[in-house]
């Protein structure tokens, strides 16, 4: 069966979580208040697309071509990034939920988190170099042999990374967000009086 080319199509309040997303290629297209929960995404390319409002939480992505691709105000809730097709991945995050997903070992270099909850999210062993976290809740994000060199955490709150552990050359911080490169050595940073 020959897969799908589809272009510059607007999908509005389409639930996707019973039937499912025909497969094939998406380019130019639009998702406005879908549902995809728990929908099988695999295989699926989605180049310069953009999802708004959308329900993308437990969809099965692997092998899962995101080129170009705009979530803004979505509830991603544990997505496996790391298991998406590595070609020219690049995505943009804007007001979304992202908590318990996984960007394990993934090239996410100059990505942009705008306003995001990213709660309890791998970024082991990911290439976060000159990366924005911009005004984003962080609170038991994992960052392991990560690199995060010109990385930008200056209004992100929440975050611990350890220096001995991460490539943080260049990365930007605030006095009030430097606290989480230094709650490895469990101590008491006061205001001065």
């Amino acid at each position: 069966m020959k897969e799908q080319f589809i272009e510059e199509k607007t999908f509005k309040k389409k639930d996707f979580s019973e039937n499912g997303l025909e497969k094939g290629e998406y380019e130019l297209c639009s998702f406005l208040n879908c549902n995809f929960s728990n929908s099988d995404l695999s295989k699926i390319r989605f180049i310069d697309c953009e999802f708004y409002d959308c329900n993308l939480s437990s969809a099965h992505i692997l092998q899962t071509g995101f080129q170009n691709v705009l979530f803004k105000d979505c509830k991603m809730l544990g997505l496996q990034f790391d298991k998406c097709n590595e070609f020219a991945f690049f995505i943009e995050v804007d007001k979304c939920q992202l908590n318990h997903s996984s960007f394990f070992k993934r090239k996410l270099s100059k990505i942009a988190f705008n306003k995001t909850k990213l709660q309890e999210v791998d970024f082991t062993e990911c290439n976060l170099s000159s990366a924005v976290f911009n005004d984003c809740d962080l609170q038991n994000a994992i960052f392991k042999n990560t690199n995060l060199q010109n990385a930008d955490f200056r209004s992100s709150t929440n975050f611990t990374i350890d220096p001995e552990n991460n490539i943080i050359k260049g990365a930007k911080f605030t006095l009030d967000t430097v606290v989480g490169l230094l709650t490895k050595y469990n101590i008491k940073i006061e205001p001065n009086f």
